[in-house]
């Protein structure tokens, strides 16, 4: 009785386990979705703070406590270990860690160490950005049209054959049955 017990705590132990593994992976694809939604909106905000004068640490500022969410959270923090004088490459490093982001966070970190305009850059990169999104959701949806085919011929196919094939089969064959 001991070891039975034994044995279904463990097998229970293993599956919430994995439960919570799933769901860390779950939450993990959904914060890089949510990402990579908001990197071109990001994108365009820091441009618009770099255009009015802002310099890229203050701008990181700006569009991080305004945007919120996992870009938000990410350009805060990159705003406040520059303002608290952390080594701006590595800041700006870390925030190109997120999936997109890298072109981004070098441009950013280019222009706060050597001066460079990079509000132009910047919205070039929103640009390319949301292009790049956009050209991805024709994709799924060109997937998603040959997808489809597979089901609809499977529901099609027997009605037309039961329909439209069977009574000209079954009429044939009573004509030919009955003169023969």
């Amino acid at each position: 009785l001991g070891c039975a017990a034994g044995l279904a705590g463990g097998y229970g132990a293993r599956r919430w386990q994995r439960a919570r593994k799933g769901h860390e992976q779950r939450d993990g694809k959904e914060e890089q979705a949510l990402a990579a939604r908001q990197l071109p909106l990001a994108a365009d905000l820091l441009a618009a703070c770099v255009s009015a004068g802002a310099g890229p640490g203050e701008a990181a500022e700006a569009v991080g406590e305004s945007l919120g969410g996992p870009v938000g959270t990410s350009l805060a923090q990159v705003a406040a270990e520059i303002r608290l004088g952390g080594e701006p490459a590595a800041a700006w490093g870390r925030f190109g860690e997120i999936p997109g982001a890298g072109a981004l966070a070098r441009c950013l970190d280019r222009a706060g160490s050597t001066g460079a305009p990079a509000a132009e850059p910047v919205a070039r990169l929103a640009e390319a950005m949301r292009a790049e999104r956009a050209s991805a959701a024709v994709a799924r949806a060109q997937r998603a049209g040959v997808l489809i085919t597979g089901p609809v011929g499977l529901c099609f196919l027997p009605a037309f054959l039961a329909v439209g094939v069977a009574p000209v089969v079954v009429g044939l064959a009573t004509g030919l049955l009955h003169t023969g």
